[in-house]
């Protein structure tokens, strides 16, 4: 398959997110996520989705959806991979004193206490690595030389630097580089759709783990954005806390417009557009990586969830969640044999039969 056709991509809304052991999927108006369970069945769980501009038709105008995007994928984000962890069944410890006090005195749930706090944790440790030490930085070049020109040019390598050290670090852990082969495995689930081709691992294989539309090409455009919105209108703060807050106030503008440099990169198949977009394509190879057949499976039935719903008459587990042990099972039209269900009556007769069999035989006595 030719490069050209793996890396481009039509006008579609549909796009995902590894999790633990599987893959998210969101379509236009439903989210489907599938974790491969230990015992080699799939676990899937639907939600209806209604995209928030078609709430607020204001949400929706272009560079306002870029900040309201962000914004949301943080929150939903946080929220798949704690519903993946859930579904594979790996939050059953006991929470600390700690969040049990947060719980009892925000009158909210473990769970969303645990959610919250992560939350917060990851803006504070994205601001202070991405905006806070490079800001830093800044400042002690404008000492240096004098240049805020310099001191925004440096501050933006730094910036760039410490996501690739970041990407590194995190595909050393080995759970997370599982995570990287479902990241993979979405991809190449998404180009398989995206090119009109039956939904199978063998379709899927063919195609590049490197997406125009991925989140981490998107973080690299909203780098390069922030260093030339410095140079054109914070040229003039030297001020470190002023350097700071303008960087970070600029935040969800600088979102907005590289949302649409995304969007436009992704499906322009001009050179230009090819060029642009070939940086953030390499710095996929830091967050992907070769998923296997499994993997994909899980990949293939977010897909068909998210596009056609549950199959009909789909078993589910105790915790209500939908097991399926083949991506066949999520094909559009599946449906699965109903139970049998034998009347009361003939119910009752079958067990008490099953009991006259299973009951020793009794010598006559003299």
């Amino acid at each position: 398959m030719a490069d050209k056709q793996q890396t481009t991509c039509p006008r579609v809304d549909i796009g995902g997110q590894a999790v633990m052991e599987g893959v998210m999927m969101k379509g236009p108006d439903a989210i489907a996520i599938t974790v491969r369970r230990p015992d080699g069945s799939m676990a899937v769980r639907y939600e209806p989705y209604v995209a928030l501009s078609k709430k607020h038709k204001w949400m929706g105008w272009p560079v306002i959806r870029g900040a309201v995007n962000m914004a949301n994928m943080l929150v939903m984000g946080m929220q798949t991979l704690e519903t993946s962890t859930k579904m594979l069944g790996i939050m059953d410890e006991e929470p600390t004193k700690f969040e049990k006090w947060l719980a009892e005195k925000l009158g909210k749930g473990i769970d969303k206490v645990v959610m919250g706090m992560a939350m917060i944790l990851a803006v504070i440790l994205s601001v202070g690595l991405f905006i806070l030490v490079p800001t830093a930085v800044e400042k002690g070049i404008i000492a240096w030389t004098g240049s805020t020109t310099a001191a925004t040019l440096v501050g933006g390598v730094v910036k760039i630097l410490l996501l690739i050290g970041y990407m590194i670090f995190c595909g050393m852990v080995p759970d997370v580089r599982r995570t990287f082969q479902y990241h993979g495995a979405e991809h190449k689930t998404v180009y398989c759709h995206e090119h009109d081709l039956p939904l199978t691992p063998e379709n899927a294989k063919g195609f590049t783990t490197l997406h125009p539309r991925c989140g981490t090409a998107f973080l690299l455009i909203v780098f390069v954005i922030s260093i030339l919105m410095t140079l054109l209108i914070g040229r003039g703060i030297t001020v470190f806390i002023w350097r700071f807050l303008f960087h970070l106030a600029m935040l969800p503008v600088i979102a907005g417009v590289s949302y649409e440099v995304l969007k436009g990169l992704a499906h322009s198949d001009s050179k230009l557009a090819r060029a642009l977009r070939w940086p953030g394509l390499q710095m996929q190879r830091l967050t992907t990586r070769e998923p296997d057949e499994k993997m994909l499976e899980c990949a293939i039935v977010s897909m068909n969830v998210a596009l056609y719903g549950l199959p009909k008459n789909a078993p589910k587990n105790r915790d209500g969640f939908t097991i399926l042990h083949s991506y066949k099972e999520s094909e559009k039209g599946y449906v699965f044999e109903k139970p049998e269900v034998k009347p009361v009556a003939e119910a009752a007769e079958a067990v008490a039969e099953e009991a006259d069999e299973e009951a020793p035989v009794q010598e006559p006595q003299a």
